[in-house]
């Protein structure tokens, strides 16, 4: 007669810990070809479309970096839809004025991002960044660099503005910490 085995379950549906099964686990294998990764990943196969691709955390980013959201629309569909896209999506622009609702990591408001945009800088940069390429831009259009030239008075105008703006934003923040 064989000896009956002590289960450590000592009366609990649930003592054992939940990867101590003792069933087969059935893992679902990235859909790249040639990958031996798991595939937890979903990734749409095309636009509005249920099916979807299963791939590794590595292959999934590489596929989304070329998905094209319009892709095998013709050019009246892609206008329909990107209008459909902006008027749903309205609601979110009406937050900007909390500083939340604009692109960046949200510390930002509008007007500091396009300020940004004037200077050609992305939605992180620090502030020493922006008083160096506010000074390189300034340095080409300044009034005692062309002087009588009325477009590279405005241009030095917009650049003064938008670097007030910025400077303006920063002392706000480090003044609320």
């Amino acid at each position: 007669m064989a000896k009956a085995r002590r289960s450590n379950d000592w009366g609990f549906p649930r003592w054992r810990g939940y990867d101590e099964g003792r069933e087969a686990v059935t893992v679902r294998l990235c859909d790249r070809h040639g990958c031996e990764e798991r595939g937890d990943c979903p990734a749409p196969k095309s636009p509005n479309s249920p099916e979807r691709w299963y791939f590794c955390q590595k292959h999934a980013a590489e596929y989304n970096s070329k998905w094209d959201y319009f892709e095998g629309l013709d050019k009246a569909e892609k206008e329909a839809r990107a209008k459909n896209e902006r008027r749903d999506n309205a609601g979110y622009a009406e937050a900007s004025h909390y500083s939340w609702g604009g692109s960046g990591d949200g510390s930002r408001s509008a007007d500091e991002m396009r300020a940004l945009d004037l200077l050609e800088l992305e939605a992180d940069a620090d502030f020493a960044t922006i008083k160096r390429a506010w000074r390189e831009k300034a340095k080409t259009v300044h009034p005692d660099v062309k002087p009588g030239d009325k477009e590279a008075a405005a241009e030095f105008q917009k650049l003064q503005v938008a670097y007030e703006v910025l400077k303006a934003g920063e002392a706000r923040r480090e003044w609320h910490g």
